[in-house]
């Protein structure tokens, strides 16, 4: 019997995907948009409450699939991590300790700097799509961003500094 898959989007961060066993246990995933997954069981008495926590890498992630077969997801979860002949996209969010927090795109030259484009850029839950070179980042802003792997790695770096 095929269990039903619950999915969350969690903006910003990925989708948690969750499901209840056979046995009761409420079993989660959350799938970054960086690959990254973390897998939750929560608390029988308080389904609010996780109990367990496990965070695995890509590779790690590919290892455990072989091990335990086939997932229902692998499509959903494929369409998350969008590549494209050596392109891919990236969600890097913006802390307020960034030196880019108030600085507009243009100013922060990242296209120049990495090779990288800023596609869009998430806020409050509200997508700002094609911002120019005059948008101002802020905190708590999620940059949605296209290029090369080594191009959205400096992109982050840049970011995060």
């Amino acid at each position: 019997m095929s269990a039903n898959v619950r999915e969350t989007k969690l903006p910003g961060v990925g989708v948690r995907y969750e499901f209840t066993s056979e046995q009761g246990q409420s079993v989660g995933v959350i799938v970054h948009h960086d690959g990254r997954r973390e897998m939750l069981a929560y608390d029988l008495d308080d389904p609010d409450a996780c109990h367990s926590l496990l965070t695995l890498s890509d590779s790690d992630t590919h290892v455990l699939a072989e091990l335990l077969g086939t997932s229902n997801v692998t499509e959903t979860v494929a369409e998350i991590r969008q590549e494209i002949e050596g392109l891919a996209i990236e969600w890097v969010p913006l802390s307020k300790a960034s030196s880019f927090n108030g600085h507009s795109i243009g100013q922060g030259r990242f296209r120049t700097k990495t090779g990288a484009s800023i596609v869009a850029v998430m806020r409050n839950d509200n997508a700002v799509a094609a911002p120019g070179p005059e948008f101002v980042l802020e905190a708590g802003d999620v940059v949605v961003a296209v290029g090369t792997h080594d191009g959205l790695q400096l992109l982050r770096t840049l970011l995060e500094e």
